[in-house]
C-alpha cells in the first residue's frame, strides 16, 4: 500500500474519532448563566437520583449562582466573603472580603472577576490575591461577562462598565435609565443588558454606544438578566411577562404572561433545543416555545404566599434536564414535559434563591441556610471522575487542524508527483 494511503488512513481516523469525542468536551460553568450567551445550558450527564456529595457552610445566605472551573468552585456569601472550593469534596482553598452587595463570580484565565463594596474585583483564581479593583459609584450585584479581554459589568450607580480584563483600566461607560442589577449578555460585539425602570438595552461591545433600546410595559419595572440566542434576545420583566425580541432591532417577536397575583419574572431566561426555560415569582416554572411564546408546561412549586412563592432561581438545563431553585428546595424537572423527576431538601428548610450550575453530572448551588450544595448521581458520588468521557477542548482543535494540513500535504505531495509523472513522459 502507498504510505499516502497509509498517512490518509490514520488521519481519517484520527478525525472522525475526535468528532465523536466533541460532544464530551470538557464544559467549564464559567459565569452567571454559564456562559456570555447566558443560554443556562450546560454539558455532561443529569444527576439522577441525588446523593449529597458535600456541603460548605459560609457566615451568611448564599444566593450567588457559582462558577465551576478547572475542579474549583467559586461563589459569593453575604458574609461578605467569595469563596474557592475544591469542587470534589467542598474543602476551602481560598476566601477573600469583598464586602456587601456580592455579586455572581465570572472566572476566566484563571482570574476571578467580582463584584462587591461598590467596586469590581479581579482575583487570582488560584490563591485569590487581587490583581486590581475598580470603584463605581454604588454596588454592584451585577454578574460581570468577560469576552475578548474586556470585563462588561453594571451598577446601582445606573452605569453599565467596559473595564480592560487585565488592568482594570476603564474603556467605557454608558449610563442607563436606572439601576443596572442585570447581568450583561454578550454576542457578536453587542452587549445586552436589562435595568431598573423597564429598559433592555442594545451597546456596541467596543464604544458602548446604544444601539437600541426597549422598554416593556410597565416601565417602573425591573429586568431580568437577557439570553441571546440564535438571534433573538428573551428577558423576564416585574410586569408579568417573559419578552422575546430581535437582538438586531429590537422588533418585539412576542411576550407571553405569567400566572396570576404577584408573578414578577427576574429569573433570567435558559434557552435550550427551542425552547424558554424561566421561574416566575407567583410559584411557577415555565417552559415557552422559542418561536412563538405558545406554553409548552408549567410546573409549580408552590402555591402564592406572601413568603414562600417567590422564585427568583434561574434554570440551568443540562441533557433534558431542567435544575432550578425554589421553596426548600432544588428541583429537577423533565424539560419535555415539566414532570418532577426530584427535589432535594437543604438542611435549613430556607428559600433557595441561587441559580444552579452543573459540571460533569455535578449540581452546584447556594441557600439561603448558608450553605452550598454539591450532589449528583450515585456514579458520581462513589467516583471523583466524570461519567462521560473528558477531551480537552484545545486538544480537540489541534487534532483537527493537524489533520487537515496532513490531508491536504498529502493530496500536494501526490498531486506533484502526478505532474511530475506526466512530464517525465
Amino acid at each position: 500500500m502507498n504510505i499516502l494511503h497509509v498517512v490518509a488512513a490514520v488521519v481519517c481516523i484520527i478525525f472522525v474519532s475526535s468528532l465523536v469525542l466533541i460532544p464530551f468536551a470538557k464544559a467549564d460553568w464559567t459565569m452567571f448563566r454559564a456562559d456570555p450567551t447566558h443560554s443556562g445550558a450546560g454539558a455532561g450527564n443529569p444527576a439522577l437520583p441525588p446523593a449529597l456529595l458535600w456541603n460548605y457552610t459560609t457566615g451568611g445566605a448564599v444566593v450567588s449562582s457559582p462558577a465551576v472551573v478547572d475542579g474549583v468552585i467559586y461563589v459569593s456569601s453575604t458574609d461578605g466573603n467569595i469563596y474557592a472550593l475544591n469542587a470534589a469534596n467542598g474543602i476551602k482553598i481560598w476566601s477573600y472580603t469583598v464586602g456587601v452587595g456580592l455579586s455572581s463570580p465570572a472566572v476566566v484565565s484563571g482570574v476571578v472577576y467580582v463584584g462587591g463594596d461598590n467596586k469590581i474585583y479581579a482575583l487570582h483564581a488560584n490563591t485569590g490575591a487581587q490583581l486590581w479593583n475598580y470603584a463605581t459609584g454604588n454596588e454592584v450585584t451585577s454578574s460581570p461577562a468577560v469576552v475578548g479581554g474586556v470585563v462588561y459589568v453594571g451598577s446601582v450607580d445606573d452605569s453599565v462598565y467596559a473595564l480592560n480584563a487585565s488592568s482594570g483600566i476603564q474603556l467605557w461607560n454608558y449610563t442607563a435609565s436606572d439601576s443596572v442589577e442585570s447581568s450583561p449578555a454578550v454576542v457578536g460585539g453587542v452587549v445586552y443588558v436589562g435595568c431598573d425602570g423597564g429598559n433592555v438595552y442594545a451597546l456596541n461591545a467596543s464604544s458602548g454606544i446604544q444601539l437600541w433600546n426597549y422598554t416593556t410595559v410597565d416601565g417602573d419595572d425591573f429586568t431580568s438578566s437577557p439570553a441571546v440566542v440564535d438571534g433573538v434576545l428573551y428577558v423576564g420583566s416585574e410586569d408579568g411577562n417573559v419578552y422575546a425580541l430581535n437582538a438586531s432591532s429590537s422588533i418585539l417577536l412576542w411576550n407571553y404572561t405569567t400566572g396570576y397575583l404577584v408573578s414578577w419574572v427576574t429569573s433570567s431566561p435558559a434557552v435550550v433545543d427551542g425552547a424558554v426555560y424561566v421561574s416566575s415569582s407567583n410559584g411557577n416554572v415555565y417552559a415557552l416555545n422559542a418561536a412563538n411564546g405558545v406554553k409548552l408546561w408549567n410546573y409549580t412549586i408552590s402555591l402564592y404566599n406572601a413568603e414562600f412563592a417567590y422564585l427568583y432561581s434561574s434554570p440551568a438545563v443540562v441533557n433534558g434536564v431542567v435544575y432550578v431553585g425554589g421553596a426548600f428546595n432544588v428541583y429537577a424537572l423533565n424539560a419535555a414535559n415539566g414532570v418532577k423527576l426530584w427535589s432535594f431538601n437543604t438542611t435549613g428548610g430556607t428559600m433557595v434563591y441561587s441559580s444552579p450550575a452543573v459540571v460533569n453530572g455535578v449540581v452546584y448551588i447556594g441557600s439561603t441556610d448558608d450553605n452550598v450544595y454539591a450532589f449528583g448521581s450515585i456514579t458520581t458520588s462513589s467516583s471523583p471522575s466524570p461519567t462521560v468521557p473528558e477531551f480537552p477542548t484545545q486538544a480537540l482543535i489541534t487534532t483537527l487542524v493537524v489533520s487537515l494540513i496532513t490531508i491536504l500535504s498529502a493530496v500536494i505531495i501526490r498531486g506533484k508527483k502526478r505532474i511530475n509523472r506526466n512530464l517525465q513522459s
